[in-house]
């Protein structure tokens, strides 16, 4: 898992949107609607608090546990440890039941982030044990984070994120505001608010600008929520039967004309008829959409 600490400049936006979409897709795919929704509460803040007289060879099974535990994953045991190491951690992905992960030696003393660091490593044995992967590190990487946020235990990445004049760290591959976005997703599916466990002012920053993207996807056209402007620009490219720039909405056929377009919960194209309002119910996540054809 990436880390950046000391005077490391850290990527902000949205760079890789796409591909967190598409592992947000992959998840309902995989998972199904009903396993993904049976995470609908996170981690709580409880289970992976470090006292600080508390051992940390101790502690960090305890917390490897509390990931066990919520990602339901009872035959298979974390052995971890720390060593001096680039990256913040590392996972030996075998056949199980025993996943050895190392940790930076650096957490035995910045204990409250250790919590962020075994939610990705963790979420690796996790997608490894349901051989959902996407090619390349890069996106796999990425599909990790986005499972992790999206699975309730990726909102400790985003808190591990701090940036001051004096230190900075980001753990993961996402930037912060992809983090947020994730984050915000997962609060619209589920109603769960995240944003009182931020110990990070950078973090909460992060989470609303996240918020507000994702909000976005929910006022794109043909949803009935889009915009006026959004509406206009729809109605003179259905007249034009031309689809949107950026992989929006696209209009496929004749008698009748369709429309498809990403659902906003799980990104999965759906297809409807052009046929003025209508409601729309997404087969892989299940949202029911209003939309304006």
């Amino acid at each position: 898992m990436g880390s950046d600490n000391g005077a490391v400049e850290i990527a902000h936006g949205f760079p890789h949107l796409e591909a967190v979409r598409a592992a947000i897709t992959a998840l309902y795919r995989r998972l199904s609607y009903d396993t993904v929704h049976s995470f609908a509460l996170s981690v709580p803040p409880s289970d992976v608090a470090f006292s600080d007289d508390e051992d940390p060879y101790l502690g960090v099974q305890r917390v490897a546990g509390a990931m066990v535990g919520h990602l339901r994953l009872p035959d298979a045991r974390m052995i971890v440890s720390f060593r001096e190491m680039r990256h913040a951690g590392s996972v030996e992905l075998a056949a199980g039941p025993e996943y050895f992960i190392e940790l930076n030696s650096r957490f035995k003393t910045h204990r409250r982030d250790i919590g962020a660091a075994l939610a990705h490593e963790v979420m690796h044995v996790y997608l490894h044990r349901l051989d959902l992967a996407f090619p390349g590190t890069r996106d796999n990487e990425i599909l990790t984070d986005t499972a992790a946020a999206y699975l309730g235990s990726g909102w400790l990445l985003l808190d591990a994120y701090r940036e001051s004049s004096v230190t900075t760290q980001k753990l993961g591959y996402l930037t912060p505001e992809e983090f947020g976005y994730v984050l915000a997703k997962r609060a619209l599916a589920f109603g769960e608010d995240p944003s009182p466990w931020f110990t990070s002012p950078q973090a909460y920053d992060a989470y609303t600008k996240g918020l507000a993207r994702a909000r976005r996807d929910e006022q794109r056209p043909p949803l009935a929520a889009a915009g006026r402007l959004g509406r206009h620009r729809y109605a003179r490219d259905r007249r034009a039967e031309r689809g949107s720039p950026g992989g929006g909405y696209a209009f496929e056929g004749r008698d009748p004309l369709r429309v498809s377009f990403p659902c906003p919960t799980c990104h999965q194209r759906i297809r409807v008829a052009v046929q003025g309002r209508v409601r729309a119910r997404c087969g892989l996540c299940r949202t029911v959409l209003d939309c304006d054809t």
